[in-house]
């Protein structure tokens, strides 16, 4: 949040502010300690991936071809979570007044695109091999699966240690697990063709492990969506949360009530209230802002609070409490969103 006042200087990405004035934004995890966890899989998953795209050429093997080709996905997404971290670092300056967090969310949506295409390319060769089964070399197949489980077991490690609340981070996670999951399936196809010479085991493998790319991949653009479309989060419905708001003492009425995700872990509210007249303002937006931060964990907000007018005053008298208000006026021209106030009323 810039810092405006006279002879206010805007500082370097190193200086103090940048550092540490979201502090309070922090998940548990630092920055460097998710680089260092998600360089770590990357490594491991590169070299692998080399190995394991000229062994399945030489097996002839799509499970293995279809798993390195996920790989490279995997290495993408931690590439691009990489480069979206440093990005969401950065200061907020200029035109970017929240500065680039929501490149995370950027990186969030590729990584799910990418699960879903890849899937739907994977699904196309399956039902190719198993109307057409070509001979595979069902032990050379099994020696690299069982190594790739190794691998992505380590990899699915390092990047559990970053902090996953973050939706780019979740992206990552939700690849290499996939082709964790990947690996066992071609495990238990390779071992069905060394025991049975059953070809087709190979294709079958591959479309299990398409539907829970597809799921992986739905999962994050949905997410992402909800994000980039500015819904409340999840876990939050608005109604309630207005409600809760007038509930409190002096509150009369909430409306232009918003809520939504700056990014993945961070949400942010503005609203307007209107209190009673004789109503201390700072108190009740004190008493809100402490309400929305223990009750929601919502710790960016924007409250305009003001008495509210006799017109406001005038639909629900003392003596109709409880009753609905006889309009929908407020305090505004056009009111953005339900209007809350105390007693039955519509949303």
């Amino acid at each position: 949040m810039s810092d405006h006042r006279k002879g206010h200087d805007h500082s370097g990405p190193g200086d103090e502010h940048g550092a540490d004035a979201h502090a309070g934004h922090a998940h548990g995890v630092s920055a460097n300690a998710d680089r260092r966890w998600l360089a770590i899989a990357l490594t491991l998953i590169t070299a692998f991936m080399a190995i394991e795209v000229v062994i399945g050429v030489i097996a002839q093997s799509l499970a293995l071809i279809s798993d390195a080709a996920h790989m490279l996905t995997d290495a993408v997404s931690i590439v691009l979570a990489l480069i979206a971290m440093r990005l969401a670092a950065r200061p907020a300056r200029g035109g970017y007044t929240y500065g680039l967090k929501r490149a995370e969310i950027l990186s969030a949506q590729a990584n799910g695109l990418s699960l879903i295409l890849l899937g739907a390319w994977l699904a196309y060769e399956a039902v190719h091999r198993l109307i057409d089964p070509p001979e595979v070399e069902g032990g050379l197949m099994l020696v690299t699966a069982l190594a790739g489980i190794v691998v992505n077991l380590v990899a699915t490690w390092c990047i559990s240690k970053a902090n996953r609340s973050s939706l780019n981070v979740e992206g990552a996670y939700q690849h290499i697990l996939n082709d964790l999951f990947a690996f066992i399936g071609t495990a238990v196809a390779a071992l069905i063709v060394v025991l049975t010479g059953f070809a087709r085991a190979d294709g079958i493998a591959t479309l299990v492990v398409v539907a829970l790319m597809v799921k992986a991949g739905y999962g994050l653009l949905r997410e992402s969506g909800r994000i980039f479309l500015e819904a409340a989060p999840a876990h939050i419905d608005p109604d309630t949360l207005g409600d809760k708001l007038v509930a409190e003492p002096a509150v009369v009425e909430v409306h232009d009530l918003h809520v939504w995700q700056i990014t993945s872990g961070q949400a942010a509210l503005s609203a307007h209230v209107l209190v009673e007249p004789g109503g201390d303002c700072h108190a009740v937006r004190r008493d809100l802002e402490e309400l929305l931060q223990s009750g929601y964990g919502i710790t960016h907000t924007t409250l305009q609070v003001d008495h509210a007018p006799d017109q406001i005053l005038q639909l629900t008298p003392p003596s109709d409490r409880g009753r609905p208000p006889a309009d929908d006026a407020s305090h505004c021209t056009e009111s953005h969103g339900a209007i809350h106030r105390d007693g039955p009323h519509a949303h």
